[in-house]
């Protein structure tokens, strides 16, 4: 499996283009008082889905043959990655299969629901609907895409960072959440493509740390993953992604639930922005560490605002100290 080149990025931008406006990069200049530094937030939750998703699936789908259109698309998701495969494989006329985990984000659901998928519910997590995903390709002769090991995918979503660094050239550093590690690995290639001085750091949940495991050992590890911040759910790290965060990506920061849960309420608050749970983890992660950011020019990425109305509720309740 080859890895995505900056051209491949920007591929993806002309291919996403006629389907999906770019987002706004917008100064925050509440972050930017409690960061100390010039803090801009990548609004990717203003996408149509609510999430940066969308740019992934529709570079896939532009891209997969007839014969695999025609053959039945299925995947594993949490949520936003089958959000984004539906909606891409009902504007490319494919048949769209998604296996959820049983406890999966309502409005989640429901979206990919009208948007014509077909849902299968299994296991209590994101890693047993995937092995039970896998299973049905094999057996049904599904189009299987995983949900990290997919050039396309990769290429999609890092022209969020494209757009970043189009609006911004004096950006210095760019703060992204991961969970199965394709936004940061696309945030490295378009990146570290265009300026090596240019700074990636991911952020991922400490009650879910498969991919932070991996980084830091060079192999895959299973590990516990009890957040409540699903997009960011994963037990383990994927060999695509981890390819190119090992070589390109500068530091990897690890936030607890609660440090989620008020960067949630801040973004509310301070930067007028409703984010989820994954949403809201990259400024779990500036907050964390800030002393790197004093004085630069930082982008954070908001990848999603699909929260249901108990974990707002809950987070306000952490960010207020209830």
């Amino acid at each position: 499996m080859e890895e995505p080149t900056l051209r491949d990025i920007y591929r993806a931008k002309k291919t996403i283009a006629p389907h999906l406006a770019r987002t706004p990069l917008q100064y925050s200049p509440g972050l930017s008082e409690v960061l100390e530094a010039n803090v801009y937030l990548k609004h990717d939750e203003h996408l149509p889905l609510g999430a940066f998703k969308a740019r992934g699936g529709i570079n896939l789908l532009a891209h997969m043959s007839t014969e695999d259109r025609a053959r039945g698309v299925i995947t594993a998701s949490t949520g936003n990655h089958g959000q984004s495969i539906a909606s891409a494989c009902r504007q490319f006329g494919a048949r769209a299969l998604i296996a959820l985990p049983e406890n999966a984000n309502p409005l989640k659901v429901a979206m990919m629901r009208s948007l014509g998928a077909e849902l299968v519910f299994h296991g209590n997590n994101f890693d047993e609907a995937r092995n039970h995903c896998e299973r049905l390709a094999v057996e049904e002769g599904y189009r299987y895409v995983h949900p990290a090991n997919e050039p396309l995918l990769v290429a999609g979503v890092g022209t969020q960072a494209l757009e970043v660094v189009e609006d911004l050239p004096e950006i210095d550093i760019m703060i992204v959440p991961l969970g199965g590690g394709s936004t940061a690995a696309g945030t490295c290639i378009a990146a570290k493509g265009i300026d090596t001085g240019i700074r990636v750091i991911a952020v991922q949940a400490e009650a879910a740390q498969g991919a932070y495991l991996y980084w830091r050992q060079g192999r895959e590890v299973e590990a516990p993953m009890d957040t409540f911040a699903e997009g960011l759910a994963t037990k383990t790290g994927y060999d695509l992604p981890q390819s190119i965060l090992r070589r390109l990506l500068d530091d990897f920061v690890l936030v607890s639930d609660n440090d989620i849960r008020r960067a949630m309420g801040m973004l509310v608050e301070k930067a007028h922005t409703l984010a989820e749970g994954a949403g809201a983890a990259a400024l779990a992660g500036a907050l964390k560490c800030k002393y790197q950011l004093q004085g630069k020019n930082v982008s954070i990425t908001v990848s999603g605002a699909n929260t249901t109305i108990p974990q707002l509720q809950q987070a306000l309740k952490v960010y207020l100290g209830e």
